[in-house]
């Protein structure tokens, strides 16, 4: 019963935030800044404080890449057991995805996930720009719902899974 009212306000709630990107320019400006936890631009981050000899460049980096070693199996292994619908797939009737998922399935969200995993790296070496990449990992979770590939729940199980693989990296490192 429990479970059966979380999945209706999951589903009620991606409905309303969806319904409000109904714009081309709010889908366009969600598809952009999803794009921007995309992998490849995080090997360019550590390559960028690297080959600007950024304090603790290397240590940072090595966090980072130590956090994506555990959490991309666990999201895979995750997203792979729990099999979840994509909100297009479940909604059909009522929703139509604003770009095709690389994948079938929707918990935990992966671009979330990584986002959160650069978020409390960099909170462990770079606190001073904190606000500002948690005002970005945030907006990744919510570009997710506005494109209509993940539940709101989807993005809060992708932001504990990224955080908690960077804290236990940063645990194991230390």
């Amino acid at each position: 019963m429990m479970l059966k009212r979380l999945e209706q306000w999951d589903q009620l709630s991606f409905c309303r935030l969806f319904n409000r990107c109904n714009s081309r320019y709010c889908a366009k400006g969600s598809y952009w800044l999803s794009k921007t936890a995309d992998g490849p631009l995080y090997l360019l981050l550590v390559l960028t404080l690297l080959a600007l000899d950024v304090t603790d460049a290397k240590e940072f980096s090595l966090l980072l890449l130590t956090a994506f070693a555990i959490e991309l199996p666990l999201y895979l292994v995750l997203k792979n057991c729990i099999r979840r619908a994509r909100p297009a797939d479940v909604l059909t009737a009522y929703i139509q995805a604003h770009i095709t998922p690389s994948d079938q399935f929707s918990l935990p969200s992966g671009h979330t996930a990584g986002a959160f995993v650069v978020l409390t790296c960099i909170a462990c070496y770079y606190p001073m720009i904190l606000p500002l990449v948690l005002c970005w990992a945030l907006g990744i979770g919510m570009s997710r719902i506005l494109l209509g590939v993940h539940f709101p729940l989807d993005v809060v199980a992708g932001a504990l899974l990224g955080t908690t693989c960077a804290l236990t990296a940063h645990f194991l490192m230390y």
